[in-house]
């Protein structure tokens, strides 16, 4: 085994002491140790060396972690799964576009359309990537993948039982849905705890993630407690207190604690920028926490309006917080150029902030009747389709990036290496929806606003169109990922 110490003198030598000369000569360590930490300083010391080092550091998030990363059908089978629920969620609006268009509640091709979009390209894109992700940012072995297998064949079977008994509809497929819908996110639920019971390092991405468990719990109670009353069973919560906690926590709770917390890794890896600060991440993610804690003051009938908007502010606030951080990253990174998928990506933070601004405005509405007499014309939903849109935005143009980054990551090295990310992308296909995505959902708003069943077959057409490419788009990225096939020949008879 070879004794000599790594790193040159600072000067370029190459001549380096063995560890036995080290001993003898403490002077000599100390002047290499007093030469190191001076390199050091003068990296620090200048922003654009510490900008290239943390850039590395970054870049690197997933290079350098391929002990700690799936088998490549882990992940990519619930990303495939939720680009096909995108696509679904566009022809069940264009399935009933008349119902879609004046949507509230109940029963019907609408419900499933929207749960299409949350339980389907949602939840399976937040399952596929935190399964992924959470091992390599807390530094944590895979495991055993037995319980991301029995996860795959308990949530999706079920989750179309459920949108199915949504659909039809059939109380009895809806129940049994719902039930194995909540059985595999509660294997998800435990799968994510004993990640971050045992992580280390990356602060930020573990208070988002413990926020995101914490509200995954209680979305689950009360989707269970709205199932239950169409499925006649005895009430956990009422209807009036489960409905509004589920929206909560559902889309700001869990969804956007995680893409908040993944961001701040995803976000400096993809622009080769240094992380944010991690005080003030953290500063915004109590304030969430905050506002998610004072939902429940404000569900009981005789609760003071005042507390969901301060609820909605204090969210605001600290998304607000979010955004300023990751647009600081953009602008401080080294590759300036993203493309599209950043594209939809800013969209997403806008209609996610315009949501949590909207229901701020229809709470203070219920709270001063002559503001509430202004807003009459915003459709009672809005806010909530702008947070559902947002997030369908974002979670599209990171994963945009990430698919062909991770199958560029599994894909069978050839003469020179393995391929690069931009050889796996299926830019047409890409560039297609980065137009009929903003388009179809422009139309969709509009068509909520005005309640015309022909713009919202508009907005089903451009969104189908798009998804479809979507569809393209990961097809391109797993067939170039595979080995190519080798044949053999037959045995001679």
């Amino acid at each position: 085994m070879d004794d000599r110490t790594g790193g040159g003198t600072p000067g370029g030598g190459t001549e380096r002491p063995s560890a036995a000369e080290l001993i003898a000569d403490p002077a000599h360590l100390e002047r290499r140790k007093a030469a190191h930490d001076a390199a050091l300083k003068r990296i620090a010391a200048d922003p654009k060396m510490q900008a290239t080092r943390q850039a590395a550091r970054a870049s690197s998030f997933l290079g350098t972690a391929k002990s700690r990363l799936l088998p490549a059908s882990m992940p990519f089978r619930f990303f495939g799964a939720a680009t096909l629920f995108h696509l679904l969620f566009w022809l069940l609006l264009l399935l009933d576009p008349a119902a879609a268009t004046g949507f509230v509640s109940g029963l019907g091709p609408p419900l499933a359309a929207l749960h299409s979009l949350t339980l389907g390209t949602l939840a399976m894109t937040a399952i596929g990537a935190s399964l992924q992700l959470l091992p390599v940012a807390t530094r944590q072995p895979i495991g055993s993948t037995r319980w991301i297998v029995l996860l795959w064949w308990l949530y999706l079977p079920s989750l179309l039982l459920l949108l199915a008994g949504m659909a039809l509809p059939q109380v009895t497929l809806l129940a049994l849905g719902a039930v194995g819908v909540t059985l595999g996110l509660v294997v998800y639920l435990m799968l994510l705890a004993r990640n971050l019971a045992g992580a280390r390092g990356m602060p930020v991405v573990l208070v988002h993630g413990w926020l995101a468990l914490a509200a995954l719990a209680v979305l689950l109670l009360a989707a269970l407690s709205m199932v239950g009353g169409y499925a006649g069973w005895p009430p956990v919560l009422d209807r009036g207190r489960a409905l509004p906690l589920h929206v909560a926590y559902a889309g700001y709770g869990f969804m956007v604690m995680l893409v908040m917390g993944f961001s701040a890794i995803l976000v400096p890896m993809f622009a080769l920028s240094p992380p944010p600060a991690t005080r003030l991440a953290l500063v915004g993610a109590g304030l969430g926490a905050a506002a998610l804690l004072l939902v429940w003051f404000a569900l009981p009938e005789a609760a003071s309006p005042w507390w969901w908007v301060l609820a909605c502010v204090l969210a605001l606030t600290g998304f607000a917080i979010h955004v300023t951080q990751m647009r600081r990253c953009l602008a401080q990174g080294m590759r300036k150029e993203l493309g599209s998928s950043f594209v939809l990506v800013k969209l997403g933070w806008a209609l996610i902030a315009a949501s949590l601004a909207v229901a701020a405005l229809q709470a203070a509405g219920h709270a001063l009747p002559a503001l509430g007499a202004l807003l009459a014309w915003l459709p009672v939903t809005l806010a909530a389709l702008l947070l559902m849109l947002g997030l369908l935005s974002v979670l599209t143009g990171i994963l945009s990036r990430i698919l062909p980054f991770l199958a560029s990551m599994h894909a069978p090295a050839g003469k020179r290496g393995p391929p690069v990310p931009s050889s796996l992308t299926a830019a047409g296909p890409q560039r297609w929806h980065a137009w009929a995505h903003p388009l179809a959902c422009a139309l969709l708003l509009v068509a909520t606003w005005t309640g015309q069943p022909w713009l919202m077959a508009l907005a089903a057409l451009a969104g189908a169109t798009g998804a479809l490419a979507f569809v393209a788009f990961f097809a391109h990225a797993w067939r170039r990922m595979r080995p190519p096939a080798t044949t053999t020949a037959a045995p001679a008879a």
